[in-house]
């Protein structure tokens, strides 16, 4: 099969085309004939320095699977040859990525692909969309509340406007543009906030009533924790996806916030859990079938030969949405 590969950790150029023997499926694996996959922070980051945390060196990395399953192993019950399926099923120590025509995971993390959005699509929706629920979950984000997201049209932004919206919830984000408010809206955000003009305490006075919100989603992937913090209420929920940096936790300790950190590789990386990822995207493709959830996918288009090129415009932080990497027909 084709393939990318990195043989060493650095700049996007370590990744290079190989050939490689097709995988053969475990008892408990499904092989999945890749038509796309996504570009996600986590695989950018593994692949310029991915000690601990990527597959044995070389490795295939990628952890967003959409495609087709072509074998089943031998006690595998949930799917069938030819089934669409997709998942965040790849791409960390002791698994094989995403980034080739074939891939052999485990079936647990894996559900049926949404049927009214193509599979490239899909390959947009696992990580993020998995990331995003957890968060939430976390939160308990129910009817009634008030939720805001920080960085609202990113990859794991947008799905959380959505999926908190679909609960219920009164949903407000941040945007640095008019035409990602524009979007942040359209998905379903009540208002926005241009984070470059209005203060913490400006946007809560105008949006909660000097309240706060009931719980601040921090999806910017950055080091500004103390902005979340300011903007959640007393006793509030404050929701990260990003804690490798230090901060002064005081002004949680004054509000008695409740902190949840989400590092949603933890069932990939220890084998528990794993079939919860797979009922939160059956329940996810539940979602996109009623017309609750859809991905935001940036226009340019990459193939699996220009997988270096999908990494740098992932890290410039230009892209409008999420970077698919397409790899086969379908």
């Amino acid at each position: 099969m084709h393939a990318q590969i990195i043989a060493e950790f650095g700049e996007p150029d370590v990744l290079q085309p190989a050939e490689l023997p097709d995988p053969t499926p475990g008892p408990t694996q499904v092989l999945v004939r890749q038509v796309a996959t996504s570009v996600n922070p986590v695989d950018y980051k593994l692949r310029a320095a991915g000690h601990g945390l990527a597959p044995e060196l070389p490795a295939v990395l990628g952890c967003d699977v959409a495609g087709t399953v072509a074998a089943i192993g031998s006690d595998v019950t949930t799917f069938a040859v030819g089934d669409a399926v997709y998942g965040a099923a790849g791409g960390v120590k002791g698994m094989g990525g995403s980034y080739a025509e074939l891939i052999a995971t485990d079936a647990r993390l894996l559900a049926p692909a949404p049927t009214t959005i193509s599979l490239r699509e899909a390959a947009a929706l696992p990580l993020v969309t998995i990331t995003a629920w957890e968060g939430l979950d976390r939160a308990g984000v129910k009817s009634g509340d008030t939720v805001l997201v920080r960085g609202g049209t990113g990859g794991v932004g947008h799905v959380a406007i959505q999926l908190a919206r679909a609960r219920g919830a009164r949903v407000f984000a941040t945007a640095s543009s008019p035409q990602k408010a524009a979007i942040a809206r359209r998905l379903g955000a009540d208002d926005t906030i241009d984070y470059r003009a209005e203060t913490p305490d400006a946007y809560v006075k105008r949006l909660t009533d000097g309240r706060g919100f009931d719980v601040v989603f921090d999806a910017t992937g950055g080091s500004d924790i103390a902005t979340a913090f300011a903007s959640a209420r007393l006793n509030g929920q404050v929701v990260t996806i990003v804690a490798g940096y230090q901060a002064d936790l005081a002004p949680m300790h004054a509000k008695g916030l409740s902190l949840h950190v989400v590092f949603m590789l933890i069932p990939m990386l220890h084998d528990t859990g794993r079939e919860v990822h797979g009922r939160i995207l059956r329940e996810a493709s539940a979602l996109v079938e009623a017309g609750k959830l859809e991905p935001l996918i940036d226009p340019e288009r990459f193939t699996l030969d220009r997988i270096a090129d999908a990494h740098r415009k992932a890290e410039s932080g230009r892209p409008l949405g999420k970077i698919v990497v397409e790899i086969g027909d379908g």
